[in-house]
């Protein structure tokens, strides 16, 4: 957003999920500001003597201004106010429309102000908010003419209540058409972020994704000084299953093991499948003590793994290396090649065990 909008529309973000409500929201700002203005722009000129709108009615619209210039205020920067700030908004209005009806008589096309909130309120408070404006409207219009000091002519009122009905009916079709497009865009664009980042496999992240998470989580550990620790777990005898009882059996292997992994970490952690039967798991403020205990608690589930392979039980197990940052500097480069490393010790020692290059810092 550019320094201009960050001014108009206030320090404000909206994640990826809420791309109408971004849309809403600065919607109904701009309508602010440009309804105050807009009413100032009847008021001076009434005010220098050019035209003449009763003193009831430039009351009605000083204090409409004033609102709608408070509620622009208050909603600038805070789109949580969003709800609260058009529902005043649209009453503030229904209000002013009424006092134009009732007190400027000799402006006949006064009534164009009734027209232009029906896409308003469709717009900013959805389709059933905005059919019960327009019936609301149309009520008032035309319970309300006979007692205009100018009352519309029976021509008049019929064309304008049929103009309203049907502006209703279009922008009940855009507002519904809008916001399905605007779900299906977000469903799109989901589906899009999953394919991207997971693993099609095993649903977790897949190597690229896991990676900027981690450089991520890193630059948030050294700026709190704060320590993590990374496992590096990789199957044993994994290509035998797969050269022996096929592809099939191998992938149950995989999405088992990952269930596994899934279940054993906290939300806070970052778990990513970096190869074919390699994981990894970045353990942000853990220390390196907590992490082995992880480990080992991971290679005996993955142990207690019992799958219908062939004709018969197969059991799982994994080597798992760990390694902890030895400074604020480290990179997830560095971290994870330690704990490579790491893992093919434990591979040296016999495999099914955790081991680690007993890093200090």
């Amino acid at each position: 957003m550019s320094m201009l909008g960050r001014y108009f529309f206030g320090n404000v973000e909206f994640p990826e999920n809420e791309e109408y409500r971004e849309f809403q929201y600065k919607f109904l700002m701009v309508l602010l500001a440009v309804a105050a203005l807009a009413t100032v722009g009847f008021i001076i000129p009434s005010e220098s003597g050019v035209s003449q709108i009763p003193a009831e009615h430039i009351r009605s619209m000083t204090l409409f201004t004033i609102v709608s210039f408070v509620l622009w205020l208050a909603l600038r920067g805070r789109k949580q106010w969003f709800i609260p700030v058009v529902w005043l908004y649209e009453i503030a209005s229904l209000l002013e429309l009424a006092s134009a009806m009732a007190y400027v008589p000799g402006d006949e096309l006064r009534i164009l102000w009734l027209f232009t909130n029906i896409p308003g309120a469709y717009l900013l408070l959805g389709r059933l908010v905005g059919g019960m404006v327009t019936l609301l409207i149309v009520t008032g219009l035309v319970a309300g003419n006979p007692y205009m000091t100018a009352p519309y002519s029976p021509n008049a009122l019929a064309t304008a209540v049929i103009s309203m009905i049907y502006s209703a009916a279009f922008f009940h079709a855009y507002a519904n058409r809008s916001v399905n497009f605007f779900m299906r865009m977000r469903e799109s664009n989901s589906q899009l972020k999953i394919m991207a980042t997971r693993d099609p496999l095993t649903g977790i992240l897949n190597a690229r994704a896991y990676y900027e998470l981690c450089d991520s989580l890193i630059h948030v550990a050294q700026r709190n000084k704060a320590p993590y620790s990374v496992l590096f777990v990789d199957l044993d005898h994994f290509k035998s299953i797969n050269d022996t009882y096929g592809h099939a059996a191998g992938d149950l292997v995989l999405k088992s093991v990952a269930d596994v992994l899934v279940q054993s970490i906290r939300r806070s952690d970052a778990l990513g499948r970096i190869g074919g039967e390699e994981f990894s798991i970045f353990l942000p403020n853990t220390s390196f003590h907590d992490a082995l205990g992880l480990a080992e608690h991971i290679r005996a589930s993955i142990a207690s793994i019992a799958l219908s392979i062939g004709d018969g039980q197969r059991k799982i197990t994994a080597s798992i290396g760990v390694a902890r940052n030895e400074h604020s500097e480290q990179t997830m480069l560095e971290i994870q090649q330690q704990a490579d490393l790491a893992m093919y010790r434990a591979k040296a020692g016999g495999r099914n065990r955790v081991s680690s290059l007993e890093q200090t810092s």
